[in-house]
């Protein structure tokens, strides 16, 4: 299929490669010219691969630092759709919650962490500590790439003056250091988004058969992202049809590499499921059924048209925002500024909104951040791509907007990630432990329905039981969560009556009020509080989270 040069890149990145006869090695002149040029190739090859090795062993080194910071729960998907499943298929026992059941989840994730626990199980390193620990680290490696990928999306539109400073960025957000190297398949879905637009974009500015492998590359890459997270076709629709416009060979195009691809990754996704599932399941229609034509995710809550532009991404770049602005405006590159534009503006039509949900975007947001600095850093030429190689000085301007930078967001993210909503991960860590002596028989959570991790970080084949909150086909039914909230001790008394005393409960300082006499008269007394936030995010203000034992266990 024809070539040509994307109109949004510079001309250094045009895929005209017509060699200079007056170029030594450049198609004429001796063989000396030749070897010479050859030796040059050769070190700057190497040069790039050396900064590329560093960029990612020093990111490497961040995220694995960072996994071990992230203390706090942020949402239940972290746990329930990926670890808890893998739990399941590892250990033989852990929890499916309805998506499974209706087939609207893949178990493509989820085996990611299966092989991990697996390992695990192997070595005998399936310990409280590592079992907590070891998802979120190999989180962390995935993430690492992520950041490797972007410096190299931002050296290959730019140059790589704007790739350190998008590489910046990108480790001082505050929610890209929260979440990232959490375990949802958003964050892979963000690291596979970035790699996928590095190779698809190479393609456009390369020539032959490195763009045709590139291509196909990002195409397989691209499958395998909506193969995890069927959302993530949003984001690749609007890359290649913007790309499919100026091809010449279009049927080509569509028929010899996106179809072999899609149905190749579609084959070997399905394959997976009806190994998992035991029947034949086509997850993509079924997600697409929930979630876009039935809007089954509102039954979650809902907010506004505009809260993806308003508060939920614009949160997420916090400071970052103006910068990513101007970035944006001063760079010129419109393509990669609609996609995020087309992907907040298609998400914003669903009632049911969340933050991580449009990650995906964060990156590149940050990268055109990126670009302002490398503006800002250059006092005597507006475009970096000009800058003077002999001014090294960093400008005072510069000096005062990373400081500010790293002053409001760091702060932030340790906060987030170390001290906001972590008596959930706290309490289970815990519990984990005094299973593992022997202490604990059985768990209630008289709470929201996954206000913690299960039996992924518990790792006991113990009975636990907590509020079930599956969707009803009624939106009037409140669920047991809604039905405890509404009148806890009424609702304790009546599971106490139909079933068996646990040896712990575990609650929320809100409902600790209505149900400590509750719980006391049942011979129940508290043996741990662990803090859990400062503030209320969506209910009451759950201060902390409490641990009651009966009394002769607690004793032990």
């Amino acid at each position: 299929m024809s070539q040509r040069r994307r109109p949004d890149l510079p001309p250094s990145r045009a895929t005209d490669r017509t060699p200079n006869p007056k170029v030594p090695g450049g198609g004429g002149g001796d063989g000396k010219g030749k070897m010479s040029l050859a030796w040059s190739s050769r070190g700057i090859a190497s040069s790039v691969f050396s900064s590329e090795r560093r960029i990612w062993a020093l990111s490497l080194a961040f995220r694995a630092t960072n996994s071990l910071l992230v203390l706090t729960y942020f949402n239940p998907d972290e746990h329930w759709q990926s670890l808890e499943v893998a739990h399941r298929i590892v250990f033989g026992y852990g929890h499916l919650t309805w998506e499974w059941k209706r087939g609207i989840r893949s178990y493509l994730h989820p085996l990611v962490f299966a092989l991990l626990y697996k390992i695990m199980a192997f070595l005998r390193l399936d310990t409280p500590w590592f079992m907590v620990k070891a998802p979120r680290l190999l989180q962390s490696l995935f993430s690492s790439f992520g950041d490797l990928y972007l410096y190299k999306l931002s050296k290959l539109l730019f140059d790589e003056h704007v790739a350190r400073w998008a590489f910046f960025c990108q480790l001082v957000n505050w929610f890209m250091f929260f979440c990232i190297t959490r375990t949802f398949s958003n964050s892979l879905e963000t690291v596979l988004t970035v790699i996928g637009l590095y190779y698809w974009l190479s393609a456009s500015c390369s020539s032959g058969d490195v763009s045709t492998a590139s291509r196909k590359l990002a195409l397989f890459i691209a499958a395998l992202a909506c193969a995890i997270r069927p959302t993530s076709a949003i984001t690749w629709l609007y890359v290649g049809m913007l790309d499919l416009v100026g091809l010449q060979s279009r049927l080509g195009f569509l028929f010899l590499e996106v179809v072999p691809i899609g149905v190749l990754v579609v084959a070997i996704t399905c394959l997976f499921d009806r190994w998992m599932y035991g029947s034949w399941i086509f997850v993509p229609l079924n997600f697409l059924k929930f979630n876009f034509l039935s809007s089954g995710g509102d039954y979650y809550g809902t907010h506004k048209w505009h809260w993806y532009f308003t508060q939920g991404f614009s949160a997420m770049l916090l400071t970052f925002l103006p910068f990513s602005i101007f970035g944006i405006f001063k760079s010129k590159k419109w393509r990669l500024s609609g996609l995020i534009a087309w992907v907040l503006g298609v998400y914003s039509m669903l009632g049911h909104k969340e933050f991580r949900f449009v990650l995906p975007m964060l990156p590149i947001a940050l990268m055109f951040a990126g670009y302002s600095l490398a503006v800002m850093s250059n006092p005597d030429f507006p475009d970096p791509k000009r800058r003077n190689k002999f001014c090294n000085r960093c400008p005072l301007r510069v000096q005062l907007a990373v400081l500010f930078l790293i002053i409001s967001n760091v702060p932030l993210a340790l906060y987030m990630s170390i001290i906001h909503q972590r008596g959930s991960e706290d309490v289970m860590f815990y519990l984990s432990k005094e299973a593992h002596d022997g202490k604990v028989k059985s768990i209630l959570f008289l709470m929201p329905c996954h206000s913690t991790p299960y039996y992924s970080t518990l790792h006991h084949n113990l009975p636990m039981r907590f509020l079930d909150c599956t969707p009803s086909d009624s939106k009037e039914i409140p669920d047991e969560s809604d039905r405890f909230l509404m009148d806890p001790a009424g609702f304790a008394t009546n599971m106490f009556r139909n079933s068996s005393s646990p040896s712990h409960v575990v609650l929320f300082s809100s409902e600790e009020g209505s149900l400590r006499e509750f719980l006391i008269s049942h011979f129940f007394r508290q043996v741990r509080r662990f803090f859990h936030a400062h503030f209320k995010v969506d209910r009451d203000l759950q201060a902390s989270v409490i641990v009651y034992a009966l009394a002769d266990v607690a004793d032990t």
